[in-house]
């Protein structure tokens, strides 16, 4: 029998992409309240993502594999998170306007049965943007769309028109690197794809 998958998280795009990968979930989200012990994006989200995952993972009664994941934009040694305010937000876009970032998503997965961490990344992917108008950062920090986002943007959001490339996983940008998810859990044996009744045979 398959174990429970549970995501501590209340990201509404983790939430949508593991809809999307066809995952049975439930959701526990953490209390926010995560302390950063370091100035290292990759060791940032990395941090971030297990105390998400063991805080989750405390409060389960029943054998489940809990996920944790946490998202930053890195520019220039800065780790930018959610803005704190429209001008926050202003401010990020400006920053990354016409320039090259990295998207880090830090994931961690705990097995609640035998409290062993059965993962733990993080995925980087490079982002190019083409320039933007300060008219235009404006009006898209007013819209409110980059308030709840790392790096103050969506890249299937608002800011489609300016991404310029990408190197590295898609869906990582958006919140969540489905595929990495996928193959570090099947290195460990564990197949999230696998129908419940052939795992049963």
């Amino acid at each position: 029998m398959k174990k429970k998958l549970i995501l501590a998280s209340a990201s509404p795009r983790r939430k949508e992409i593991l809809e999307q990968m066809g995952l049975a979930f439930s959701i526990c989200p953490s209390s926010g309240e995560e302390q950063l012990n370091t100035a290292d994006p990759e060791e940032a989200v990395k941090e971030l993502a297990l105390q998400k995952a063991l805080e989750a993972a405390e409060k389960q009664t029943e054998p489940a594999l809990v996920i944790g994941a946490d998202t930053v934009v890195a520019f220039e040694g800065r780790i930018l998170g959610k803005p704190a305010e429209e001008e926050d937000a202003v401010r990020m876009l400006k920053m990354l306007s016409g320039n090259t970032h990295m998207v880090y998503t830090g994931v961690a997965v705990i097995d609640t049965e035998t409290g062993r961490t059965v993962s733990h990344f993080a995925e980087g992917t490079r982002v190019s943007m083409y320039p933007m108008t300060e008219q235009w950062i404006r009006r898209y920090a007013a819209s409110g769309e980059p308030m709840d986002k790392a790096g103050a943007y969506a890249i299937q959001g608002g800011c489609m028109p300016f991404i310029r490339e990408i190197h590295g996983e898609y869906m990582n940008v958006v919140g969540f690197p489905a595929a990495r998810f996928y193959q570090e859990l099947l290195r460990q044996g564990i197949d999230l794809l696998q129908p419940e009744e052939e795992d049963e045979a």
